[in-house]
C-alpha cells in the first residue's frame, strides 16, 4: 500500500493525556478553522490550510465577518472579527503582506474620529449579537478593540498609516486608566507586550499591574473564588486569573504575579479540562451555536498557555 501523508505525523499522544482528550474534542466539535489550527499547533500541520479556512470569513472590504468571532453573527465585517483574523494569521506566521494591507484599509474605514476602533460598528444592527456587546449608532473608540489589533500589527512589524493615530490612542487609553475590568486589561497587555517603545511599555505595565492587584481583578487563590469580585455585566463566577493576563512567561504581565500565584493559576487551568476533553467557556452564554463554537477556541488557548509555561500536556 502506498504511504500516505498521515504517516508523517508525529506519534499519537497517550490516549488519556490532556492533549489526546482535547484532540478528540476538537474533531468532534470544532469548526474547520480550529481543526486546522489544532493540527498546526500540535500535530505539525501546515499553515496553508489555516489560511484557506480563514478566507471563508473574509469580505470584499478587507474585513472579516460570518461569525468568525462567535458572539457576532451575520456576514458584515467587524473590528472584533478583524482582531480574531489577525490572531490566526499571527499564530501561523502569516501576519503580513497584501492580506494584512487589506485589513488595515478596512480598519481605516471604520475608525472613530480619534483614530481608534469601536467595539461594535453600527453595521452589525439587524444581525444577532451577544447582549453584552450592544450596537449603538455612534460608538466611541475602545481600547478593548484597538489594543489587540495595534499590538499584533507591531508584533509583526507591519507599518501602515492607520497605526500612527491608533497607537497614540492606545498609549493615552492605557496610561489614563483609573478603573478597569479584566477584558480591557487583557487588551492593554496585548498592546503593551508588542509596543515599540519598550521603556514606556514597561512603565505602563508596572502601573497597570498595581491597578490589577489593588482592584482585585485577578483571582489569586482559585480555592476561594468567592473572595474576588466579578466585574459588572460579567457572568457569575466569570473570574480572571494570572494566566489570562500573562498567557506566556515573557508577557509583561508575568511580573505582576509571584511564582506561587502563577503555579496555582496554571494548576487551576489544567484542572478545568472537562470530561469531554474541552475547556469551559467562562463568559455569559447567550445562544447554543456561539457557545459550541467558543469552546474549541478556549481549549486551544488553554493548551497553548500550558505548553508555553512548560506544563506537560502529553
Amino acid at each position: 500500500m502506498a504511504e500516505t501523508g498521515a504517516s508523517a505525523l508525529p506519534p499519537t499522544p497517550p490516549a488519556r493525556s490532556p492533549l489526546a482528550r482535547a484532540e478528540r474534542f476538537v474533531w468532534l466539535t470544532a469548526r474547520v478553522l480550529e481543526q486546522h489550527l489544532f493540527a498546526h499547533h500540535f500535530r505539525d500541520g501546515p499553515a496553508d490550510p489555516v489560511e484557506t479556512a480563514l478566507d471563508a470569513y473574509r469580505n470584499d472590504d478587507g474585513g472579516y465577518g460570518h461569525g468568525l468571532e462567535p458572539d457576532l453573527r451575520g456576514p458584515v465585517s467587524q473590528p472584533l472579527h478583524a482582531a480574531h483574523a489577525l490572531r490566526v494569521l499571527d499564530a501561523v506566521g502569516r501576519c503580513g503582506g497584501l492580506r494584512v494591507e487589506r485589513v488595515c484599509r478596512y480598519l481605516t474605514s471604520v475608525s472613530t474620529a480619534d483614530g481608534a476602533l469601536p467595539a461594535i460598528h453600527p453595521s452589525q444592527r439587524g444581525y444577532p449579537a451577544a447582549p453584552f456587546v450592544p450596537v449603538v449608532d455612534d460608538p466611541p473608540g475602545a481600547l478593548l478593540a484597538t489594543g489587540p489589533v495595534v499590538g499584533l500589527l507591531h508584533r509583526n512589524e507591519v507599518w501602515h498609516a492607520w497605526l500612527f493615530r491608533a497607537t497614540d490612542f492606545c498609549w493615552q487609553a492605557v496610561e489614563s486608566l483609573e478603573r478597569s475590568h479584566p477584558y480591557e486589561v487583557e487588551a492593554a497587555v496585548a498592546f503593551l507586550d508588542s509596543a515599540p517603545d519598550r521603556t514606556r511599555a514597561e512603565a505602563a505595565a508596572d502601573r497597570l499591574g498595581r491597578l490589577v492587584r489593588e482592584q482585585r481583578l485577578a483571582a489569586l487563590d482559585p480555592d476561594h473564588l468567592d473572595a474576588y469580585p466579578v466585574a459588572a455585566g460579567y457572568a457569575p463566577r466569570e473570574h480572571h486569573f494570572p494566566h489570562d493576563y500573562a498567557r506566556t512567561p515573557d508577557s509583561l504581565a508575568r511580573a505582576w504575579f509571584t511564582d506561587d500565584e502563577v503555579a496555582r493559576s496554571l494548576d487551576f487551568l489544567a484542572a478545568e479540562q472537562e470530561e469531554d476533553g474541552g475547556w469551559p467557556v467562562r463568559w455569559r452564554q447567550w445562544a447554543p451555536a456561539p457557545a459550541l463554537e467558543a469552546r474549541p477556541l478556549v481549549t486551544l488557548e488553554a493548551l497553548r498557555t500550558l505548553r508555553a509555561y512548560g506544563r506537560d500536556i502529553g
